[in-house]
């Protein structure tokens, strides 16, 4: 690996990131984690849900935070702890109240609790 080049341009699938000049990982949604999380957001602030969003990159877990209005609370929390992985899995969705809504392994079946597909009634 090249100096300054990430974990992730090297293959390395857990999400881990060094950020130039830092001797600490720090924990990232890879492309594909991100993509599936930026079509639902999309979908909801599509349909007037969701409008605000931010994404925090820390040494022990990454959060996409989802926001009604910029001066909320979140309304969900989408977090990724590698250190769960083998446990309960690492990812999770959070309420706005702290409750932890669905954690598992696989993120897709994960943000199926906040994901509402058209249904007809």
């Amino acid at each position: 690996m090249t100096p300054g080049a990430s974990d992730s341009e090297s293959g390395d699938s857990r999400g881990l990131d060094r950020p130039a000049g830092s001797l600490t990982p720090t924990v990232t949604f890879n492309r594909l984690e991100l993509n599936r999380i930026l079509n639902l957001y999309g979908r909801m602030v599509a349909d007037g849900e969701w409008r605000d969003y931010a994404i925090d990159f820390l040494r022990d877990k990454a959060v996409f935070s989802i926001f009604r209005r910029a001066s909320e609370v979140p309304l969900y929390r989408i977090e990724k702890d590698p250190r769960l992985a083998r446990k309960q899995g690492a990812y999770s969705v959070i309420s706005a109240g702290g409750q932890i809504l669905r954690r598992g392994h696989d993120l897709e079946r994960v943000l199926l609790v906040i994901d509402r597909k058209l249904s007809l009634v």
